[in-house]
């Protein structure tokens, strides 16, 4: 391991690594825009440079390589004045529209200039005007008047994605990205990390775009339930001193974004667009009153009626979800798997036209948790679920189930969140809460455990399935 000196201070680098991950490595910072960790070096930014002691110019970090003995200073005299005339240069035509960029907040630009420049532009000249809002994909927006060509979004398509669909054209200020014309945007399922990575205002969600001030949020991490990958993200809403009272309340308890959390584990720093779109299936129109046979009832009477059931039951027969807490399934084994012959259900299966499975993240199997499942209730249990002539009881906990193949007579115990015609059907349907409504781990395909957090309050007609299977088991604990 190669020692070199940063600022004077001795640092211990690894010998394939380069100046810049050295030193970001040891705590020391040193600004950058074209470079990423999990991308090529372009070394065209040219705001991460460096000086070496000893010689009058300057350097990138980025593409520099450690060697035994180097010295290099990270904020010189020399490399300051080089880091202001570089963000002189950078801003040259950029626009001043931070009031109304979605990046404001989180731009490294507006940082950048705070911390490296801070002077009016010493140009006279008008700006270069381009495109302003050009539609780069049904989900994402190019403002290339703001894109400083650091070609991050060209190179992760290239390298990450491997869909090649976005490059540049033109030279110089008339330089354009610009999606391939045999190689939409539309076509690669992780596009929306491009937004992430960009870092000025130029590639902007369509979905959360002119939504919300980022100062306004709160993130929360979270596990994202679209495949057994279990990517680790953030789900990002109003924070409570920022709640809306005049305008549509319903922001305050809305899903604002969702961005990836970085995990070397699972996910590294990327997810997929369907992690991004949790709040079409987390916001679906919800069931929260308990039922019987149809009629709505308290919620203390349903889950009465559910014991009753149970304790009448000769031959019940569980299907429990897949999108199950660990937490949640542990206390259904705890309470109530001696009452029930239990099989795991797939809660959701592939939609149509979406990618089953690829060498990045997408899993074939869109559950979150059938591992932790599996690990409670043994590999046998995730099966077409069998059901003997006798069978008297069903309980079905969460999505997925053809209530036209269940036992005819049998009585229907239905745990659901959402509405659908099958909670009417159900001799007792009992509302339970979402993931953003509980704090719980999932085991993804690999065993990682990850945990996720609540973000929302659930409503007290909605019960909680991990206190609800302790309520269900009240007089019931032993086989019938």
């Amino acid at each position: 391991m190669p020692e070199i000196f940063i600022n004077g201070q001795p640092v211990q680098a690894k010998a394939d690594q380069t100046v810049m991950q050295a030193a970001l490595a040891n705590g020391f910072y040193i600004p950058y825009f074209c470079w990423h960790p999990q991308l090529s070096v372009a070394g065209n930014c040219r705001i991460c440079t460096v000086q070496v002691e000893g010689r009058s110019w300057v350097e990138i970090a980025c593409n520099m390589p450690v060697s035994e003995g180097l010295h290099v200073l990270t904020d010189s005299d020399l490399v300051r004045e080089h880091r202001k005339t570089t963000m002189q240069f950078i801003t040259l035509n950029h626009p001043v529209d931070c009031g109304i960029c979605d990046k404001a907040g989180e731009c490294t630009l507006q940082d950048y200039h705070f911390a490296y420049n801070g002077s009016p532009a010493i140009s006279r000249e008008p700006k270069v005007h381009a495109t302003k809002y050009h539609d780069l994909s049904e989900r994402i927006l190019l403002d290339n008047e703001r894109c400083i060509l650091c070609s991050r979004c060209v190179r992760f398509t290239r390298e990450i994605s491997k869909s090649n669909a976005l490059g540049i054209k033109n030279r110089g200020d008339a330089s354009l990205v610009r999606a391939a014309d045999d190689s939409p945007l539309d076509a690669d399922p992780y596009s929306d990390n491009v937004i992430d990575i960009c870092p000025v205002g130029a590639l902007l969600s369509k979905p959360f775009l002119h939504k919300a001030r980022v100062w306004y949020l709160k993130p929360t991490p979270s596990v994202c339930p679209g495949c057994e990958r279990g990517c680790t993200v953030n789900i990002w809403h109003r924070k409570a001193e920022w709640h809306l009272r005049a305008l549509d309340p319903k922001q305050n308890i809305s899903i604002a974004r969702v961005t990836p959390l970085e995990n070397p584990a699972v996910n590294g720093p990327w997810i997929c667009n369907k992690g991004r779109d949790l709040a079409q299936v987390f916001e679906r129109p919800r069931a929260d009153h308990a039922m019987q046979k149809g009629k709505p009832v308290e919620l203390a009477a349903a889950i009465a009626a559910a014991r009753i059931l149970i304790g009448k039951a000769r031959h019940a027969v569980a299907l429990v979800s897949s999108w199950g807490s660990n937490e949640e399934l542990a206390a259904f084994k705890d309470a109530l798997a001696g009452r029930f012959a239990t099989f795991v259900k797939r809660d959701h299966v592939p939609e149509p036209g979406e990618r089953l499975e690829d060498d990045l993240l997408i899993r074939p199997d869109k559950n979150p948790n059938t591992a932790g499942a599996r690990a409670l209730f043994g590999d046998s249990s995730v099966r077409e679920p069998a059901f003997p002539a006798d069978t008297d009881l069903v309980l079905v906990w969460g999505e997925g189930c053809n209530f036209a193949q269940l036992p005819a007579g049998a009585k229907i115990i239905f745990l659901n969140s959402y509405l659908a015609p099958a909670n009417g059907h159900a001799d007792v349907f009992i509302p339970v809460s979402i993931q953003t409504e509980r704090t719980g781990h999932y085991t993804n395909f690999a065993g990682v455990v990850s945990p996720f957090e609540r973000c929302f309050a659930r409503k007290p007609t909605v019960a909680d399935a991990q206190e609800l299977f302790a309520d269900l088991a009240e007089g019931n604990s032993g086989k019938p």
